[in-house]
């Protein structure tokens, strides 16, 4: 029992001499590492568009169902993104969250990171229910709310990819040559603040092509 007591003390003893490394939290707030996951940010392009395409991959790669997107297409009349469709409602459900960073590793579009933000914490679950509006990045200065035009998006001739998609054209005004696409809308995601059909993010049936459906029965070779 001695040596017990002498372990315990002796322990106790040590760290009375030690630096603290106790914060006083809230007055000074600790920085957090470089690469720290905090709350997410949606991106946009120097001139206001948004980088999200509204593809869903990053609700699709979720692994606590936290992500809720609606997609819709853009227009000629009203662009919102660079490319042909971008997000019309974008919800992160930070009561699910677990901030892993699956979903800003499958955005195609980097518009999808995290930031140093960990203050999340709220006494009313709705306001733990993050919408697009709470998520999007300030306008950028000089820049024109959304939507914009295509002739305007085209006149200022910048490159959103790598590739340069700048000078082809826009995806929006081939809509109306894809049967039944006009208008169209859709979503993937769990809905946790807006009641909406549909939803889902359940992988697709082995063998279905979620596009045409069935896939085509594979004949035995020789016939």
């Amino acid at each position: 029992m001695f040596n017990a007591l002498r372990k315990g003390f002796g322990l106790t003893f040590k760290t009375m001499f030690r630096p603290t490394v106790t914060i006083r939290y809230p007055e000074r707030k600790r920085e957090p590492a470089p690469r720290f996951h905090g709350r997410h940010l949606l991106n946009r392009h120097p001139d206001g568009l948004e980088k999200c395409v509204g593809c869903e991959l990053c609700a699709w790669a979720c692994p606590a169902d936290a992500i809720y997107v609606q997609g819709a297409d853009n227009t000629p009349e009203a662009r919102y993104s660079p490319g042909e469709r971008y997000g019309i409602d974008y919800q992160i459900n930070y009561l699910r969250c677990i901030l892993c960073g699956l979903c800003i590793e499958a955005c195609p579009t980097r518009a999808l990171t995290m930031t140093q933000e960990y203050e999340l914490s709220s006494d009313s679950r709705e306001d733990l229910i993050y919408t697009k509006e709470r998520l999007l990045a300030p306008l950028p200065a000089g820049a024109t709310p959304l939507p914009h035009t295509d002739a305007a998006v085209a006149a200022r001739g910048l490159e959103y990819y790598e590739n340069n998609f700048a000078g082809q054209t826009t995806l929006a005004h081939l809509q109306d040559t894809y049967a039944g696409r006009a208008g169209r809308v859709e979503e993937s995601g769990d809905p946790v603040a807006v009641a909406v059909d549909g939803g889902g993010t359940e992988p697709p049936v082995a063998g279905v092509d979620p596009v045409i459906g069935n896939a085509p029965e594979r004949r035995p070779e020789g016939e």
